[in-house]
């Protein structure tokens, strides 16, 4: 007679698969569904492998040990990613609705003053992550936004930004300041890569020209944090509305 748990483990894989191909026929962002994915993967861990007639008493359980070592993010992807798997893998109404309700925080952003911005842009040595931070604070774009801008995004003649891809998956058009528009058409002069609005950094400004990645998230992010702590500014930055020019220098 074949073992239980290997008889679990075989239907769980199964299952398991067919649920990433409901995420991925659904249209989802990569993120979502690693997160909708993991939620299984970590359910069937907790259950041995045996998820799929769980009760809402089986749920509780679960969900009270997880938020004990889990943020309250990763408890609501989890519930997010269970109630996908019953709804299109078990075809089974969710069994426990209005079981969690995690807290509702509202954290106000910091303002960033025209001042402090132009400090920061000053303060950037790198000339493509000086012109990355001013275009992502003049348009108000997220960091995956501006890293995604091609040269075809950039209309100049209607002064305006077409945002691909954007959060929900959805396109949107924002305005171009005359001012950000000048300094990308100088910054493009001087690397001319046919599609990369911001090219990758790591052939130099001759290797730009040919490269085929965008600039690194990472470095990015580790070249903003350095210049803020350099100008002695404590707060988290978010995108704000800046048309203040800046010099390429």
């Amino acid at each position: 007679m074949e073992d239980v748990s290997a008889v679990a483990a075989t239907n769980f894989d199964k299952n398991y698969r067919l649920h990433l191909k409901h995420l991925k026929l659904k249209g989802l962002q990569p993120k979502t569904i690693e997160a909708y994915s993991r939620a299984i993967r970590r359910a069937g861990d907790y259950f041995g492998h045996q998820i799929d007639d769980l009760t809402e008493a089986d749920l509780m359980d679960y969900f009270t040990d997880l938020h004990e070592t889990h943020a309250w993010s990763s408890v609501k992807l989890d519930l997010y990613g269970l109630k996908f798997y019953h709804e299109y893998v078990l075809k089974k109404p969710w069994v426990a609705p209005g079981l969690i309700k995690p807290p509702r925080t509202q954290r106000l952003p910091d303002i960033v003053t025209v001042e402090e911005t132009e400090r920061i842009f000053l303060a950037t040595q790198v000339l493509s992550y000086r012109v990355f931070f001013f275009t992502l604070y003049s348009l108000g774009l997220r960091l995956g936004e501006g890293l995604r801008l091609t040269v075809a995004d950039i209309d100049g003649a209607r002064e305006r930004v077409h945002i691909r891809d954007a959060k929900g998956n959805k396109d949107r058009l924002v305005p171009l300041p005359r001012a950000t528009y000048q300094l990308l058409r100088s910054f493009w002069n001087r690397h001319r890569n046919p599609v990369l609005l911001f090219p990758n950094r790591h052939g130099g400004l001759p290797g730009a020209r040919t490269a085929k990645t965008p600039l690194d998230r990472g470095g990015v992010q580790r070249a903003l944090r350095a210049v803020v702590q350099s100008c002695g500014l404590k707060k988290r930055f978010r995108p704000i509305a800046c048309a203040t020019p800046m010099p390429l220098t």
